[in-house]
């Protein structure tokens, strides 16, 4: 396939900037298949000097697929599908763990397409970690205790701040009821490329099933640290007009929390998953 535009690897495990798109104008068929193509090679795609209007932001999303409204996150007066994460001293993040977005639906987002608005003078970077290549790090025999499990995910958990705060309970009653919690195989493969990654993050994943709650609890320790080791990240230093477009499929993400009382603000429109995790072909390990 001929690439419409320039890819630059950024790390070893995941992420490449792509330079000679214009995000913000109708993309052609071509530049499509070639960007969701590039998205399941390197996880994480990264575009700086973008100018993309609310009604635009939208059209890019649904390029890729149907797009998923987030139910706990505002919109402030803008199109349903685009979510709004914004950060001030009045209203700093919740967010801190590590996580896959909403992995407590029973198809999980594909991805998401996240634009800066507003960026500190200083901090405010965000860290994507490949779960193919924590998967791949990991022993034959890990791989093999793994390969069969399956893992709870919780809304409830994810957003247990935002419930124990005064009225949350009363606002997110919707979110709670239209999400109970969900069981996923601990490791999936991709639906594209097939490789298999890890499937499980502290945000979401509350225990391992069939397992005894200690035990549980120690392979969910032990992972959640695994997949945060260095050489299978990537750091984003946002600017103003800076776009991240991860695969949630085979990603997790964190912000940095550390750029204090200054003002941070991104728009962000998540596409649907066409499929339940479970669907896709399960993980195979050769025996030693």
């Amino acid at each position: 396939m001929n690439v419409p535009f320039d890819l630059l690897p950024v790390a070893g495990a995941l992420g490449a900037e792509v330079r000679g798109v214009d995000l913000g104008a109708p993309l052609d068929d071509a530049t499509v298949t070639a960007l969701g193509a590039a998205l399941a090679e390197h996880l994480v795609l990264f575009f700086h000097d973008q100018a993309i209007a609310p009604d635009a932001q939208v059209a890019l999303g649904e390029r890729f697929g149907s797009l998923d409204v987030h139910p706990a996150y505002s919109r402030a007066g803008l199109p349903a599908p685009l979510a709004v994460l914004e950060h001030t001293a009045e209203r700093p993040s919740l967010i801190e763990e590590w996580h896959t977005d909403m992995t407590f639906r029973a198809c999980p987002p594909l991805g998401s397409i996240l634009q800066a608005r507003v960026v500190p003078e200083r901090g405010g970077d965000t860290l994507w970690s490949s779960m193919h290549a924590a998967w791949e790090a990991l022993s034959d025999r890990m791989q093999r205790l793994l390969s069969d499990m399956t893992a709870i995910h919780d809304f409830r958990l994810g957003f247990r701040h935002s419930l124990a705060a005064p009225g949350g309970p009363e606002r997110l009653a919707a979110a709670v009821a239209a999400n109970p919690p969900v069981e996923h195989p601990v490791v999936r493969r991709h639906p594209v490329t097939g490789r298999p990654g890890l499937f499980v993050n502290q945000l979401f994943t509350t225990h391992l099933v069939g397992v005894p709650e200690a035990e549980s609890r120690a392979l969910l320790d032990f992972l959640f640290r695994h997949v945060t080791a260095p050489e299978f990240t990537v750091r984003f230093r946002w600017r103003a007009g800076s776009v991240a477009f991860w695969d949630n499929r085979a990603t997790q993400h964190r912000p940095v929390n550390d750029h204090g009382p200054q003002h941070r603000l991104l728009h962000r429109v998540t596409i649907q998953g066409d499929r339940p995790v479970g669907m896709h072909a399960p993980v195979a390990v050769a025996v030693a």
